[in-house]
């Protein structure tokens, strides 16, 4: 796994489908930033070995668990996918 933050700047380049995500599920970039500076939980994704899962949860989205999948092994980081994971309720 790679430690380093995404780049000198600390900002992270979106996908396509990341921002679509974000915008039909009205999830903030801050708050996609804030998971990713600062996981509860971060672990390599099962199906992607480039990806990684970030989460936390959103104390505005009543702690609702926020799922961050991101491409670590580029420079920047890129987003590929933002979702609330229902299947983390109570895990964090």
């Amino acid at each position: 796994m790679n430690s380093d933050m995404p780049s000198e700047s600390g900002k992270l380049e979106y996908t396509k489908h990341a921002i679509h995500a974000m915008a039909e599920r009205m999830i903030p970039m801050e708050w996609v930033e804030l998971v990713v500076a600062k996981p509860a939980l971060r672990i390599p994704d099962p199906n992607d070995p480039e990806v990684e899962r970030f989460f936390r949860s959103i104390p505005e989205r009543d702690n609702r668990i926020l799922r961050v999948a991101v491409n670590t092994r580029v420079a920047p980081w890129q987003v590929v996918s933002v979702f609330f994971d229902r299947n983390m309720k109570g895990k964090l």
